[in-house]
C-alpha cells in the first residue's frame, strides 16, 4: 500500500492481484432488504477501462469531466474512469429539485468549463436541460451506463502530482470553489486514515454518505479500494428516511468501520424504535467515526447508552476532524477523550481561553478529535500569526502531503488560505478557518472562525446558541443562529418548526421562549428570531448547517418566514422578509 504513485495503480494492482474480490456492496433503495447488487474488482476495472477509452478518444486527457450521478455504480465507475483516462474529475450534486443545488451545480459547471458530463441515462434529459441553461448546452452529456463503442484504453503519463479531482466545497452562494486534489494529495490521506482508524485490508468498510461530498467520496468509496477492501453503500436516501437501515447494513454486512456527521448518530438515537434497537447486533462495529461537522459529546453518550444492548462499544467511537481543504482527514484516531468530553469555564471559552470550570458557573463539553494523522498541526492567533501554545485557542493551521494544492482558478484566495506563514518563518500552511486548542496533544474544535459571533467582546459559538434553542421546544427541528453586523453585532436565529401547520401552534409564544432562554443562558438581547418552515434552513451533503449562506439570505431578504421577532433596525433592513 506504500510503494504506488498514484491511486490509478493502486486500482491497478488490485484488479490484478484479487480480482473476483468484491469491491463494491451495493444495498438497495427502500425499507427492505432485496438482493443487494456486487461489484467486483475485475467488473470495476473493465467498466472503468471502457469508458476511459471513450474519454481519452474524446480529448478527455487533462480536462474537467463533471460526474452527475444518483447511481452510486456508475458514480464509481465514473470516477475510476478518469482516473485512468488522466481526465480531472469533477464530482458535483445530481440536482434534487432544490433551486439552491441547482445553483451550486452551475456556478461548478461556469468555474470548470467541462467538457463532457457524465451521468445516469434516467437523469440525462434534465442535466443536459441545466447545461444548455448554464450557458454550456453544447457540453456532452453521456449516458455513463451506455457507452458507445471507442478506441481501447491507454495508460496514461501519471506523475503523483497529476490532478486527480476537485472537490468544490458547499455552503456558499457566492462563486464555488474547487480544492485541487493531485494523486499525491489523496494516497498521503488515505496513509493517514489508515494509520489513524487502523483500518484493515479484506475488511467491509462504508455507510450511507453521497459521494460527492469528501467524507462519502474519500472515506467510504476510495479508502476500501485503495485498502483492497469492500465499500457496503447505502443510498443517502434511505438513511433519512429509514436511520435503523444504517445500523442494519452495519449488522447484516459486517461492516467494521463506518461513520457519519454528529447529526446522523442523534437521528438514530431519536427516530429508532426499541423493537428495531433490540434486533440488532453492532458488536463487530470496531470503529464508528464521527466527523464532518461539531462533534458533540452528548450525542457519542447518547448513542451508547442506546445501542450497549445491542453490542456497541463506547471505544468504538473515533471522532475525527478535517476538511476537503486537505483531502479529507487532519487528525483522529482511538486515543480521544471518554465520550462525555472535556469540560471547560464556557465564559473563559466565550474568550478564546481554555480554562478548567469553575463550580457555579456554565461548563461546556467538548470532544476532542485525536492527534494529528499524517500531517503538521498548528494553533496560530488569526491576527498576528503567532503560534499559540498548548491550551490556547486560535486558528487551526496544517501542513502535510495530504494538504490539496489550492483552489482552482483562483490563485489569490489560494496563496491567503494555503500559503500561510507564522510570525517565526514557518511557512506551507493551510488556514483552515476553524478555530481549536490542543491539549496533551489532541485536537479540540471549539468552533468556526468566520462563524464566530462577537457580542460585547465575546465570543459566542453559534452550535452552543443552536443546541440552546433545540431545548425549548419539540416541534423544533434544524436550526442556525449567526451574527448580524452594524454599530454593534447581534444574534439572530432561524429556527424550523417540525410541523407544517401553524395555525394551531402559538409561534408569539415560541419566539419570546427563544429569546428568554438565550438571555437567561448567554446574557445576550437576541435581535431577531424567525421560525421557518421544515427545509428552510440549508445544510451540506454531510449535514453541516451552512450558516453563512443563511446569514445570506438573511441579509438579503430571501428567507420567508412564518413569525418573525425581529430589532426595529433589522426589520428596515429586511424589509423584503415581510412580503
Amino acid at each position: 500500500m506504500t510503494a504506488h504513485r498514484t491511486f490509478t495503480d493502486v486500482m491497478l494492482a488490485r484488479s490484478e492481484a484479487e480480482p473476483d474480490r468484491e469491491a463494491l456492496l451495493l444495498l438497495p433503495d427502500g425499507a427492505q432488504w432485496p438482493q443487494p447488487e456486487t461489484v467486483t474488482y475485475r467488473s470495476l476495472d473493465t467498466s472503468a477501462r471502457r469508458l476511459a477509452g471513450w474519454l481519452q478518444s474524446h480529448g478527455a486527457a487533462g480536462e474537467r469531466v463533471l460526474l452527475l450521478h444518483r447511481s452510486r455504480h456508475r458514480f464509481a465507475v465514473s470516477f475510476l474512469a478518469c482516473l485512468y483516462a488522466g481526465a480531472v474529475a469533477v464530482p458535483a450534486p445530481p440536482g434534487g429539485g432544490r433551486a439552491h443545488h441547482t445553483e451550486r451545480i452551475a456556478g461548478i459547471v461556469r468555474d470548470t468549463a467541462p467538457c463532457v458530463a457524465l451521468t445516469d441515462a434516467a437523469l440525462a434529459p434534465e442535466m443536459s436541460r441545466m447545461l444548455a441553461e448554464c450557458g454550456h448546452g453544447g457540453t456532452l452529456c453521456l449516458p455513463a451506463d451506455v457507452v458507445p463503442a471507442a478506441d481501447p484504453w491507454r495508460p496514461p503519463a501519471l506523475t503523483p502530482d497529476t490532478v486527480a479531482y476537485l472537490q468544490y466545497t458547499s455552503g456558499s452562494t457566492g462563486r464555488p470553489r474547487g480544492v485541487v486534489v493531485t494523486h499525491a494529495n489523496l494516497l498521503a490521506n488515505q496513509r493517514a486514515m489508515h494509520e489513524a482508524l487502523e483500518t484493515e485490508p479484506g475488511t467491509r468498510l462504508g455507510g450511507w454518505l453521497p459521494l460527492h461530498h469528501d467524507l462519502g467520496l474519500v472515506g467510504q468509496l476510495l479508502h476500501p479500494l485503495w485498502l483492497g477492501s469492500t465499500s457496503v453503500m447505502l443510498p443517502a436516501e434511505t438513511f433519512v428516511r429509514h436511520p435503523v437501515r444504517w445500523l442494519q447494513a452495519v449488522d447484516r454486512y459486517g461492516i467494521t468501520v463506518s461513520g457519519a456527521p454528529d447529526f446522523a448518530y442523534g437521528l438514530c438515537v431519536s427516530r429508532v424504535t426499541d423493537d428495531q434497537a433490540a434486533a440488532l447486533d453492532l458488536s463487530r462495529w470496531r470503529t464508528a467515526v464521527s466527523g464532518g461537522e461539531p462533534v458533540r459529546p452528548a450525542t457519542l453518550r447518547d448513542f451508547t447508552e442506546r445501542f450497549a444492548p445491542a453490542g456497541f462499544r463506547p471505544e468504538a467511537f473515533s471522532a475525527c476532524y478535517g476538511l476537503a481543504e486537505a483531502t479529507l482527514l487532519v487528525s483522529g484516531g482511538r486515543d480521544a477523550e471518554p465520550d462525555d468530553g472535556c469540560a471547560v469555564d464556557a465564559e473563559a471559552l466565550e474568550r478564546n481561553l481554555w480554562r478548567a470550570p469553575v463550580p457555579g458557573r456554565p461548563t461546556r463539553r467538548l470532544a476532542s478529535c485525536g492527534t494529528a494523522a499524517g500531517c503538521d498541526v498548528r494553533i496560530v492567533a488569526p491576527d498576528t500569526q503567532a503560534v499559540l501554545p498548548e491550551g490556547r485557542i486560535g486558528e487551526i493551521w496544517v501542513r502535510g502531503g495530504g494538504v490539496a494544492r489550492g483552489y482552482w482558478r483562483d490563485p489569490g484566495q489560494t496563496t491567503r488560505t494555503f500559503q500561510a506563514v507564522t510570525a517565526d518563518g514557518e511557512g506551507g500552511y493551510l488556514r483552515t478557518g476553524d478555530l481549536g486548542a490542543l491539549r496533551d496533544g489532541r485536537l479540540f474544535v471549539t468552533g468556526r472562525l468566520k462563524d464566530v459571533i462577537v457580542v460585547a467582546g465575546r465570543n459566542l459559538y453559534p452550535q452552543d446558541v443552536e443546541r440552546t434553542v433545540q431545548r425549548v421546544s419539540a416541534l423544533f427541528g434544524p436550526g442556525t443562529a449567526f451574527g448580524v453586523p452594524g454599530e454593534r453585532e447581534r444574534v439572530v436565529v432561524v429556527q424550523e418548526l417540525r410541523t407544517r401547520a401553524s395555525f394551531d401552534v402559538n409561534l408569539e409564544s415560541l419566539a419570546t421562549q427563544v429569546e428568554r432562554c438565550l438571555t437567561e443562558e448567554f446574557d445576550v438581547r437576541v435581535g431577531g428570531v424567525l421560525l421557518v418552515r421544515p427545509g428552510t434552513v440549508r445544510r451540506t451533503t454531510s449535514g453541516k448547517v451552512e450558516r453563512s449562506a443563511m446569514r445570506d439570505l438573511f441579509l438579503r431578504g430571501r428567507i420567508r418566514p412564518l413569525h418573525q421577532r425581529l430589532d426595529g433596525d433589522l426589520s428596515t433592513g429586511s424589509a423584503a422578509l415581510a412580503g
